[in-house]
């Protein structure tokens, strides 16, 4: 399943950026993303992500930066490549070393 992006890079930051900038007016941060979600016309679960994500890039917030999400996505990928290298070159030095036996068995 491939997520579309409706919303552009600017329009998240901008409706992230609100909800920072009048985050005080309300008496939580869901309530100030219950407000401007509608704004931006966006569900508040989908801007309360984008909130979620800038504070944990911006080191706010614990949890695993966006930096890190796509680095450990690239090593496993890496990882699963070497995986299917490494299985490939066992089976074929277990053909070429049965090849060499029955060479010698016919000698």
């Amino acid at each position: 399943m491939n997520k579309s992006n409706k919303f552009s890079l600017e329009v998240r930051e901008r409706a992230v950026q609100m909800v920072q900038e009048h985050r005080g007016e309300y008496p939580s941060l869901w309530a100030a993303v219950e407000s401007i979600a509608p704004k931006i016309g966006c569900v508040p679960q989908t801007l309360l992500t984008w909130v979620k994500r800038t504070e944990i890039d911006a080191g706010t917030r614990p949890g695993m930066t966006t930096t890190e999400a796509q680095r450990i996505k690239e090593l496993e990928r890496e990882n699963k490549e070497l995986r299917r290298a490494n299985d490939i070159l066992k089976t074929a030095s277990a053909f070429f070393a049965q090849a060499e036996l029955d060479r010698k068995l016919k000698s």
